[in-house]
């Protein structure tokens, strides 16, 4: 037979399994609960949309003289007189020093001389000719008259008599002949005078240096009385005057080689003059269209006016060129995109929140944003950090991100 303490222990120990029991129901049902309600991962994301876009590019650049050359002299002689110093504006075809050239001078003469007697050779010669032919008219006319007697009464004149003035005819038809080929001979050798005249004339005005073209004078070399070597004959002869044309100066720009096959003829260019503190507008207007070697860039130039001459020569600007530009773009921040593969590629949160790994075809870019060709549409959310954290297909919580919106702020900003 149980007793009282017996029984109370055994419902103590019963309700002691029932708390654990219950207890144990509940810590289950909290765990279901807690997994199904797990908080998915945060993804930073941007909506793709359309913008303008700008790729610049700010370099140092050089002014040069637009035309630059050292003016030689073509004939060896003495400086006469010079007329010009450094810092002198001339214009073209302004004489700048002449030359004392006494044998060329000398050679002038001799060469007129030779076209004078030429011309005394052709009045002789047609002189010839008009007494050739006179001569052989009176020879020709007798002959004439004898063949006819001749006819009309056989045997008057003398066979003998009638080839004497066949013959002289013939002679004196053949002195014509030889009259016209010499006066053509002097003739010839009046034009080989004439060139050789021509010739030394054009070396005589070698000897006044004049300006190729309107510019200052940069640097002078020689004074009154110094020898000048000609310059076509010694390679080591020094020139006279270096002129420079600065009414437009270039400003020639090294453009490295990631941005070198964007520049065309015609980009916009925003030049700072530091120096004089002006800030002005140009264009390029050429470049070489292949890169250095050694410095591993392209030289580009923009055409300068300097009519009131306060640009020189040697002064740096800095220059910023639009190199790429669109319209209307398909952006997305930069850092979006993957470029580490053979494919650029990039994470997009789609309408169910899962992640989708794209292939892009990318375009403009610029330092915050780059432009999408293909790929993505408009409006779609694209991740933009940390993509190695997440995997395709996953579920994921798109927050858009303030910073990415700001960078792409100031992208614009700049671009403009």
């Amino acid at each position: 037979m149980k007793t009282a303490s017996s029984v109370r222990r055994l419902s103590l120990g019963r309700l002691s399994l029932l708390c654990c029991a219950l207890i144990a129901s509940s810590g289950c049902k909290h765990s279901s609960q807690q997994s199904s309600e797990t908080v998915l991962p945060i993804a930073p994301v941007v909506t793709a949309s359309r913008a303008t876009l700008a790729n610049s590019l700010t370099v140092a650049g050089e002014f040069l003289p637009y035309q630059e050359v050292e003016l030689h002299a073509k004939v060896a002689g003495y400086i006469r007189s010079i007329h010009v110093d450094i810092g002198d504006k001339v214009k073209q075809g302004q004489v700048l020093a002449v030359l004392d050239v006494p044998e060329l001078q000398a050679q002038v003469q001799g060469a007129q001389a030779g076209v004078q007697q030429a011309k005394a050779e052709i009045l002789r010669a047609t002189s010839d000719v008009a007494r050739a032919k006179a001569n052989y008219t009176a020879l020709h006319a007798a002959a004439e008259r004898l063949q006819q007697a001749s006819d009309t009464r056989p045997g008057l004149i003398a066979q003998q008599e009638l080839d004497d003035a066949r013959a002289k005819d013939q002679a004196a038809a053949a002195q014509v002949d030889a009259a016209k080929s010499a006066l053509n001979a002097m003739q010839q050798q009046l034009g080989v005078s004439q060139a050789q005249r021509q010739q030394v004339s054009t070396m005589a005005d070698y000897s006044r240096i004049t300006a190729p073209f309107s510019g200052i004078i940069t640097w002078r070399y020689a004074d009154t009385g110094a020898l000048i070597q000609a310059g076509t004959s010694n390679a080591g002869s020094a020139p006279v005057v270096k002129i420079a044309q600065v009414s437009t100066l270039r400003l020639r720009l090294p453009v490295p080689e990631g941005i070198a096959p964007y520049v065309r003829d015609g980009d916009t260019a925003t030049i700072r003059i530091d120096a004089l503190g002006r800030t002005i507008s140009g264009k390029v207007m050429r470049s070489t269209g292949a890169l250095d070697p050694a410095t591993r860039s392209m030289q580009v130039e923009v055409d300068v006016s300097n009519a009131d001459g306060s640009l020189s020569p040697g002064m740096y600007a800095q220059v910023t060129l639009n190199v790429k530009h669109t319209g209307n773009a398909l952006v997305v921040p930069i850092q979006a995109v993957d470029t580490s593969g053979s494919q650029p590629n990039l994470l997009v949160a789609n309408a169910q929140n899962r992640v989708e790994k794209r292939t892009v075809q990318t375009g403009v870019a610029t330092a915050n944003r780059i432009e999408i060709m293909s790929g993505v549409r408009e409006g779609e959310l694209v991740i933009i950090a940390n993509q190695s954290s997440y995997q395709p297909g996953e579920l994921v919580t798109a927050k858009q991100s303030v910073m990415a919106a700001a960078g792409a702020a100031n992208d614009a900003t700049e671009g403009q």
